[in-house]
C-alpha cells in the first residue's frame, strides 16, 4: 500500500497571538479563576451561545470538524461536515486513483500534532508532499516520521520546497530513493511502478535519483499541458472543490520563490476552467469552488471572458487576485454576477516606498482603490499585510499602520515578514538592504535590515493589532477563527457576523490587553452586554460545567 503524506506545514504563527489570552487553552483555567476572583465568576468563551430562531440553543464557538449549523426553512440544522481536501491532497490522490494505484492519505497534520497513524497495516512505499513544508528542520521532521515506522520503506519527495532543493535534499538524507520535480502526472505513477519493479528511475522525465554509485541522476523536465490533461477528479460527494487553473506565476514578487519552483507559467482557457466546473457539480454534487492559484484574474482576456460566461453558470466560488485587477465597479459588480464568494488579495503594504522595495508592480492607490470598490459590495474579502519587509522603517509601516486603525473594514491578516525560505529573490537585496541572520537554521527568529530588526517588526504588528481592536470597530483580524465553524451566526447577516466576531476577539484578547482584573472585568461586562443586544448570551449551564465536552450544539 503506498502511503501519501500531504498537507499543511507546522507553522501557526498566529497562534503566538493567543498565547495568555482566553483563547489559549492551557492559559484559560487560570485566566478564568483570575476574572472569578474579580467578580465575574466562572466566564469561559465556550459558555457564549445563541438562540436559533425555532428557540433551539447552540454554542457560539463551534469546533471547526464538528457538524455545522445551516440555516434552511427558517430552522437550524447540524448538517455532516466533511473534511475539505487539501489542493495538493486532491491532485496526487487523483493521480494514483486514475492510475490504478491504491493508496492512503494521511495530513501532514496529523503527524506535527502526532494525533494519528495510517491505518493500513503494510505499507510498501511512501510519498511525501513538500509544498507546505518551508524548511530543512521541518523536512527532518517528517523524514524522520517516516523512517523511525517504516524503515527501508522507499521514500519519494515532490512539491513546492523539493522543486527548488532537491539535490540538497539527496544530499543530506540518504533515506530519500528519488525526488518528483515539476509535474507529477506521468511522472508519479511510472516511480512508483518502477520502484516496485526495479524499473530505470532515469528514463522518467521529471525525476532525480540517486545513481548506485552515490552520485546524482537527473532527467529532464517536461511539462504537462493544462488543457488537453484531464483535471483531478474523485468519485463521491465535494460540496467544496479546491482548483488549480494555472501553474507558475507570472510575477516576480521578491518575497515569493513560488515561480523559481514552477519556471514555466502556464493556465488551462476558459472553456476548460467552465467544463471543470460543471464536471465538479454533475458529478460531485459541488456548489463552491475554491481557486488556489496565486492569481485568477489573469491573464486579462481569460478573467474577461469567465466574467461574461461563469453567470449562468450557477456555482459559488473564490480566488486569489491581485489589486491592480480591480480597476473600477463595473468589475467588481461582474464578480459578483459571476457569483464570486470571496477575494483574497495580498496588499503587502500601503507604504510606496515598501511595494517598491518587494516589485510588487502595485500601487498604494491601487491596494486602495481596491478596498472601496470591494468595502461596500457582494463580493467578500480578506486582505493580507505584512510588517518588517527588508528595506521597510517604521516610517513606513506607519502608513499600513493608519490604514488600519483609520480606515479598513472587514477582514485581514498582518504578518511579520518572514525570512524562513532562503531561496526567495529577496536575497539578491542582501547587500543593497544589509540583510543578517544570526541563526541560519531559524533566520525568522533572528533577523535585521537596514529599516529594522525583527524584534521591532513584530512590536509593530503586535501595537498594530491591538489598535485595530479596540480603536476600529470594522476591522476584523483573522487571528482565532480558523479553529471555529464559519459563520458564527448562520441566521445573521453578514454584518452582525462581522460585529460578533469583533466583540468575540475583544473579549478573548481581555486577559493580555487588560491583564488587571479592576480594568478587565468592567469591560468585560460592557462586551457581555453588546453580545447580548445581537443575541448571543453566556450559557449559565456551561459556565459552571467541568471544560471538557462544553459544545452545546
Amino acid at each position: 500500500m503506498l502511503l501519501v503524506l500531504a498537507g499543511l506545514g507546522p507553522y501557526f504563527k498566529s497562534r503566538d497571538d493567543l498565547i495568555g489570552s482566553f483563547f489559549d487553552q492551557v492559559a484559560a483555567p487560570t485566566l478564568e479563576e483570575t476574572y472569578r476572583d474579580g467578580g465575574q465568576p466562572g466566564f469561559r468563551l465556550d459558555s457564549l451561545c445563541f438562540r436559533g430562531p425555532d428557540g433551539e440553543r447552540h454554542a457560539l464557538l463551534r469546533p471547526e470538524l464538528s457538524g455545522s449549523l445551516s440555516l434552511a426553512a427558517g430552522r437550524l440544522r447540524t448538517i455532516e461536515r466533511r473534511p475539505i481536501p487539501s489542493l495538493v491532497a486532491f491532485t496526487l490522490g487523483s493521480i494514483l486513483y486514475h492510475a490504478g494505484l491504491d493508496h492512503e492519505h494521511l495530513p501532514l497534520e496529523s503527524i506535527w500534532a502526532e494525533e494519528a497513524e495510517p491505518r493500513s497495516g503494510s505499507i510498501d512505499l511512501v510519498l511525501l508532499s513538500t509544498t507546505f513544508i518551508c524548511d530543512r528542520y521541518t523536512l527532518a521532521r517528517a523524514v524522520r516520521w517516516i523512517t523511525t515506522r517504516y524503515p527501508g520503506v522507499p521514500i519519494v519527495l515532490g512539491g513546492q520546497f523539493t522543486n527548488l532543493k532537491y539535490r540538497l535534499v539527496l544530499r543530506d538524507h540518504p533515506e530519500v530513493t528519488c525526488v518528483v520535480r515539476g509535474d507529477g502526472e506521468v511522472a508519479l505513477p511510472a516511480v512508483v511502478r518502477a520502484i516496485r519493479g526495479g524499473g530505470d528511475l532515469g528514463a522518467i522525465p521529471n525525476v532525480v535519483y540517486r545513481e548506485p554509485d552515490g552520485s546524482i541522476g537527473q532527467t529532464g523536465v517536461e511539462y504537462v499541458d493544462l488543457d488537453a490533461h484531464p483535471s483531478p477528479v474523485f468519485p463521491g460527494e465535494l460540496p467544496i472543490v479546491p482548483y488549480e487553473s494555472m501553474r507558475g506565476c507570472p510575477f516576480s514578487c521578491k518575497f515569493c520563490s513560488f515561480p523559481a519552483a514552477s519556471p514555466k507559467w502556464r493556465y488551462k482557457s476558459a472553456e476548460k476552467i467552465i467544463s471543470d466546473w460543471r464536471d465538479y457539480c454533475d458529478h460531485n454534487g459541488t456548489v463552491h469552488i475554491r481557486a488556489m492559484d496565486s492569481t485568477f484574474t489573469v491573464p486579462p482576456r481569460r478573467f474577461r471572458q469567465l466574467l461574461r460566461e461563469l453567470p449562468g453558470e450557477g456555482i459559488g466560488w473564490e480566488a486569489f487576485t491581485r489589486a491592480n485587477s480591480l480597476v473600477d465597479q463595473g468589475v467588481v459588480d461582474a464578480l459578483a454576477a459571476a457569483n464570486c464568494r470571496w477575494l483574497s488579495i495580498g496588499f503587502e503594504s500601503m507604504s510606496e516606498n515598501s511595494l517598491a522595495h518587494m516589485d510588487k508592480r502595485v500601487r498604494a492607490y491601487q491596494n486602495r482603490r481596491a478596498f472601496e470598490l470591494l468595502k461596500d459590495s457582494d463580493v467578500g474579502y480578506r486582505i493580507s499585510f505584512m510588517a518588517g519587509y527588508p528595506g521597510e522603517t517604521p516610517e513606513d509601516f506607519r502608513e499600513t499602520h493608519d490604514f488600519l486603525v483609520q480606515d479598513y473594514q472587514g477582514h485581514f491578516q498582518l504578518y511579520v515578514f518572514s525570512l524562513q525560505d532562503e531561496t526567495m529573490p529577496v536575497w539578491q537585496d542582501a547587500g543593497k538592504f544589509d540583510i543578517r541572520v544570526s541563526d541560519l537554521e531559524n533566520p525568522d527568529y533572528a533577523w535585521s535590515h537596514v529599516g529594522m530588526d525583527v524584534e521591532t517588526a513584530r512590536s509593530l504588528r503586535r501595537n498594530a493589532l491591538r489598535e485595530v481592536r479596540w480603536r476600529n470597530d470594522k476591522a476584523v483580524a483573522l487571528l482565532w477563527q480558523t479553529d471555529y465553524q464559519s459563520p458564527l451566526l448562520p441566521h445573521r447577516s453578514a454584518e452582525v457576523n462581522y460585529r460578533v466576531e469583533k466583540l468575540v476577539e475583544r473579549v478573548g484578547m481581555l486577559p493580555l490587553d487588560h491583564p488587571s482584573p479592576a480594568e478587565g472585568v468592567p469591560l468585560l461586562r460592557s462586551l457581555l452586554a453588546e453580545l447580548g443586544e445581537l443575541g448571543v448570551l453566556v450559557d449559565e449551564a456551561a459556565t459552571a460545567s467541568p471544560s471538557e465536552g462544553r459544545v452545546l450544539a
